[in-house]
């Protein structure tokens, strides 16, 4: 029986929030020596074996756990998941730990505008709202009338998009299938996806180099297991507000490891994203309430 605890959700949020955050950092800094492609198809070798071990304690097996009658969409959520990593990781040795995720921050407003030809959910005017300020937002940051638009800003953006899709596809992949099936399938797809492109480019790295990729890989399975154990002590609307705190610690460590700079259009599009993006979660879950 799950419990409800959300004093305890909250703080395993926020702790998920900063390993996440530090994942961030140490892919920008091997992204920005090596192949991305490489980098995210290790990383998703030792998530690949986290899934399976997960799989076997929650189902029993991993043929209990594979069990899905939409396997063609769980392919597809995978692969998109995979891809998208690449696409954010290449954000962040571009345009910076700071802007990529300021800009990434919209994708709720995404899901909450798609979800709707999509899933076929209500959108009323009011989340209409909340997604046209959380534009405004992203307008702000890319200030494009100030100078040239950065180019690199699509990568976030791109990225941004893919994930919310994913989003989507993972709510209606669970009208029928378990969060450990989906999980299984996001880890077991994303490993081999990532290893039919990335075994291309590989190229040795130096030993100091495999310790900060032992650390991503460290990070991101424990990033992921506090996040489950997130989710079975408290409800999903409650903590959810708080996972825009990796903007903060992604932005933290941005500044003070990578020299990114915090620019005030920057800060002042985020804070409207961020709101923006709450809202909506207040809406969504007020809707669930009515």
């Amino acid at each position: 029986m799950q419990q409800s605890n959300a004093r305890l959700g909250i703080i395993l949020m926020v702790a998920t929030t900063f390993v996440f955050a530090l994942q961030d950092g140490l892919s920008r800094h091997l992204a920005g020596i090596y192949d991305v492609r490489m980098v995210v198809m290790i990383r998703y070798w030792f998530f690949a074996a986290f899934v399976i071990a997960i799989a076997k304690k929650q189902s029993g097996s991993i043929s209990n756990a594979a069990r899905t009658a939409q396997p063609v969409l769980q392919i597809i959520r995978g692969a998109l998941l995979s891809l998208e990593i690449c696409v954010m990781v290449t954000g962040f040795v571009m345009l910076g730990l700071v802007e990529s995720h300021a800009i990434f921050a919209a994708y709720p407003l995404i899901i909450a505008g798609l979800s709707g030809p999509i899933l076929g959910e209500n959108v009323g005017w009011r989340r209409w709202a909340a997604i046209g300020m959380g534009f405004i937002g992203i307008l702000i940051i890319l200030n494009p009338g100030h100078s040239v638009f950065d180019i690199n800003a699509l990568w976030p953006l791109t990225a941004a998009i893919m994930f919310a899709l994913y989003g989507l596809l993972t709510r209606y992949a669970s009208r029928k299938d378990s969060t450990t099936t989906s999980f299984f399938w996001t880890g077991i797809v994303g490993a081999v996806v990532m290893t039919s492109i990335g075994i291309w480019y590989w190229e040795p790295m130096t030993p100091r180099d495999w310790v900060f990729m032992a650390a991503l890989c460290v990070t991101g399975a424990l990033g992921h297991y506090l996040l489950i154990k997130c989710y079975e002590v408290a409800e999903a609307s409650a903590v959810q507000p708080f996972a825009y705190f990796q903007l903060v610690f992604a932005s933290i460590i941005g500044l003070l490891v990578f020299g990114d700079i915090l620019r005030i259009n920057v800060a002042v599009g985020a804070a409207i994203v961020v709101g923006a993006g709450l809202f909506t979660l207040w809406r969504e879950n007020a809707r669930k309430r009515a």
